[in-house]
């Protein structure tokens, strides 16, 4: 989601490609295979024409859960093969506990992971050619269940939402390790009440508006997304507005176009997806008319929706249907089309990530233990299944590098 943010490099940055350009030489000198870095993809991505592609692998960290049944034991690490796409396992980051969700900071040289528990955390890992991911610390989110996070642009901040208690907390990175610091704020969402069926408030989602400018808290128990100013001398969250889906919806994800004008939400309790307008100045949401999911009467549990970088297909992915919704997206974002759904080869599809040249797309299976990848044709929006699916300890986000 860096496409139109205002003042921020889009592309890597010099550090960056000479980090994984080490990160390549590194896995060339122990393995014989050569790692193909961003800087190299990036002609490809931009055409995926039918050209010779250079042949390696590429890094790729599976999160799970470590405290329930038929989990996993920590940070799930594996290999994907640039030509096919094909997974191979390659090792387990143990020392953290129920990492659920995971994200990348900005420079590529840190990971960071939600410890989804009733004492909810954040943990840093760095990453460094040659050797497994390090654990460097770990910091309470001081609230319970956090099942989402986010590196704000900067790299300077990261942000994580508690599911269970509502609440949206900030920590601080620091600038040459990567470390966390001590939480800078949390907020609790209060108002408006609760909706339908629900206990209290639950964050599933934070992230950063393209602009930069904005961070957006979607809330599934309230029914609403909050916009916050981040402050980012002080790491303090300012309220700003927040935009209220109709009561059931149960928002989960957002997924905001390239063009920074509309975003994208995917509502888990009434099985519906929803374009918004998005004002750059003010960074509220305007909601439109729920879209159906292509997945029948009833619901699917939506769980998360991707948006091609050219801003022609998005896709859904839907947990009971077991499948993935493809939509067109026409009217320069401001209308999602429903194409078509697309078996997902595996059961209660939990997360989706591009590969960084949007050739591969991804799966995490929670309940059937396995990641099924796919070949996602740019020009058209088809999805081709890239062989059997890899088998994986309960994995229910996937992040490939």
């Amino acid at each position: 989601m860096t496409a139109g943010r205002s003042g921020t490099q889009t592309g890597p940055g010099p550090d960056r490609r000479r980090f994984l350009r080490t990160v390549a030489a590194s896995v060339a000198a122990t393995t014989g295979v050569g790692l193909l870095t961003a800087a190299d993809a990036a002609p490809e991505r931009a055409a995926h024409r039918a050209v010779r592609r250079p042949h390696g692998t590429r890094p790729l960290f599976l999160g799970t859960y470590t405290s329930k049944e038929g989990g996993g034991t920590g940070i799930g690490l594996a290999g994907y093969d640039t030509l096919t796409g094909q997974l191979t396992a390659t090792g387990v980051v143990t020392g953290v506990a129920d990492p659920s969700y995971l994200a990348l900071a900005p420079s590529g040289r840190t990971l960071y992971a939600v410890d989804e528990q009733e004492q909810g955390a954040v943990t840093a890992l760095a990453l460094a050619p040659g050797r497994s991911p390090t654990v460097l610390g770990t910091r309470s989110t001081g609230g319970a269940g956090p099942c989402h996070l986010s590196v704000h642009p900067t790299g300077r901040w990261l942000l994580s939402a508690n599911y269970l208690s509502g609440s949206v907390a900030v920590h601080p990175v620091d600038r040459a390790t990567g470390a966390l610091g001590e939480r800078t704020d949390l907020v609790t969402h209060s108002d408006p009440p609760p909706g339908p069926g629900q206990d209290g408030p639950h964050a599933h989602q934070i992230v950063t508006a393209p602009d930069g400018r904005h961070v957006l808290a979607v809330d599934l128990g309230n029914d609403t997304v909050y916009t916050y100013r981040l402050d980012t001398t002080a790491g303090k969250l300012g309220p700003s507005s927040y935009a209220t889906l109709r009561p059931g919806a149960g928002p989960r994800h957002l997924t905001f176009h390239p063009s920074g004008w509309f975003a994208y939400l995917a509502n888990e309790v009434d099985n519906t997806v929803v374009v918004c307008r998005y004002d750059l100045r003010s960074g509220r949401l305007t909601p439109g008319a729920p879209q159906p999911t292509g997945t029948g009467p009833g619901t699917s549990y939506p769980a998360q929706l991707l948006v091609t970088r050219n801003g022609r297909f998005a896709f859904l992915a839907n947990r009971g249907h077991n499948s993935l919704t493809r939509y067109a997206v026409e009217a320069g974002g401001a209308r999602l089309r429903l194409l078509d759904t697309v078996p997902v080869g595996g059961d209660f599809p939990r997360h989706l990530a591009f590969s960084p040249d949007e050739r591969w797309l991804f799966a995490a299976n929670q309940k059937s233990g396995s990641v099924t990848v796919f070949a996602v044709d740019a020009r058209r929006g088809t999805l081709t299944g890239a062989g059997a699916p890899f088998a994986a300890p309960m994995p229910v986000c996937v992040l490939p590098l």
